[in-house]
């Protein structure tokens, strides 16, 4: 799935800054996914056509008495096994601190390469200054200021002659979908009940599965690979060490399938958590089906409490409410095999593309109709659209000046597609560019 490269320093010397630069390098990635961790993000960059997973990790603080700090500097070391690289950062302002060393000593046991990047260096004053960071004995040091983003191109280039080649994996035609969810919903045990044997452990022991396992599935009619990923929980809940490689496939599985299927515990709803995972698929743009299992364990259900609860889901997910939401019980085996049929049809429309002749057949009639608000006397006229050449539904509109063009009117848009066409389920990205 590619290389992993971890940012490590001391607290406050810049790697968030430094790391929301790098992923907003490329569309439609993974970014932080709040609420899994303290403090350590998960991203996707690329650099000159070559891909890599970051970790951006907490400010290493050895010694403190603070919990919070002690648990952070824990996950830190096990970024840096998980990582296949090193960005050390450091800050010119404040020179070598004792917490500098501190984690130059940890780094140099490690048998992987580590890049020095002096941050905040945005003059040639503070250029000198950072001649002192040789004393860490790392060797070589990359002057960069994270804010401007200065000097991330040496430095990425540097980075990019040093990572591990990664063998192609054969690409498989199939689809993946992706199992995901908080510990103990029930994923595995779904995965059991399609496939009609005990492939995975399932025990009521939150956390029992600790990889993402690859699973074809060939029945029915229908052909794609099962994917079943370790339950994404808070970080308050991690207790062992496992846990951190669990989080960080988890995540990857995400990036790396065409549609996540969502497993959630009806008697805990679609809390938080849960609503991180959809966020974190919806950015990534993949395609999105809702189960919400153990529905019979659901007590005093009335006639509307079904409709109740799917009400209450799509509120959390505005304005992306055009997600399928599937009540399962995967005990009885109940609708199991319809979430499978949803998810199908899921990924025939993430996969659907529409010729530009019939779409501007369809869709200009419709801004005629009714066209841009004009904005500061200004006109908006589109002339022209077409799907783009993606993974994912992405239209783009042809127009005299994109740059007045807001959101209600691309949401506008975005609803007459979907009325048009059949993109349940699946985020969709609409731009305007200057005709």
């Amino acid at each position: 799935m590619g290389n992993i490269v971890a940012i490590v320093g001391r607290p406050n010397v810049g790697k968030s800054t430094f790391f929301n630069r790098l992923i907003q390098r490329r569309e439609a990635i993974v970014d932080s996914l709040s609420g899994v961790t303290r403090d350590r993000h998960y991203g996707k960059s690329d650099w000159n056509g070559q891909v890599f997973s970051l970790i951006d990790t907490g400010g290493y603080v050895k010694g403190s008495d603070d919990v919070f700090e002690s648990e952070i500097d824990k996950q830190v070391v096990l970024a840096i096994e998980e990582a296949d690289a090193i960005i050390f950062m450091v800050d010119v302002e404040s020179g070598i601190t004792g917490m500098d060393e501190d984690v130059a000593n940890l780094l140099r046991k490690q048998d992987k390469p580590v890049l020095l990047a002096v941050n905040k260096v945005d003059n040639s004053k503070r250029l000198e200054n950072a001649v002192e960071f040789y004393n860490l004995g790392l060797g070589e040091f990359y002057p960069i200021a994270s804010t401007s983003g200065s000097g991330t191109g040496e430095l990425l280039d540097a980075l990019i002659e040093v990572l591990p080649e990664v063998e192609d994996e054969e690409e498989s035609e199939l689809p993946r979908f992706a199992v995901v969810g908080r510990p103990n919903a029930g994923k595995s045990s779904f995965i059991n009940a399609l496939i009609g044997e005990e492939r995975y452990i399932v025990t009521d022991v939150a956390g029992t599965t600790r990889d993402s396992i690859d699973t074809k599935f060939n029945r029915y009619g229908f052909e794609f690979n099962l994917v079943d990923t370790a339950g994404i929980r808070r970080k308050s809940k991690v207790k062992e060490d496992l846990e951190f490689y669990s989080v960080m496939r988890s995540v990857r599985a995400i990036e790396n399938c065409d549609v996540c299927l969502i497993v959630l515990d009806a008697t805990r709803g679609f809390d938080g958590q849960v609503q991180n995972i959809f966020w974190l698929a919806q950015r990534n743009r993949k395609g999105i089906v809702i189960l919400v299992n153990k529905w019979d364990l659901v007590e005093d259900k009335e006639t509307n409490t079904m409709k109740e609860y799917e009400r209450r889901i799509r509120k959390e997910i505005e304005p992306f409410t055009d997600v399928p939401i599937v009540f399962i019980s995967v005990l009885t085996k109940q609708r199991i095999f319809k979430a499978i049929e949803t998810a199908v049809e899921v990924f025939k429309n993430r996969s659907k593309k529409i010729k530009t002749s019939e779409l501007n057949e369809r869709m200009l009639p419709i801004i005629e109709s009714y066209p841009p608000p004009a904005w500061k006397g200004k006109y908006v006229k589109i002339k022209f659209c077409m799907q783009l050449p993606t993974p994912q539904p992405q239209f783009a509109f042809f127009c005299n000046l994109p740059q007045y063009v807001r959101d209600p009117y691309k949401r506008y848009l975005e609803n007459k597609l979907r009325e048009e066409y059949d993109f349940t389920g699946v985020p969709i990205s609409v731009y305007f560019r200057k005709k």
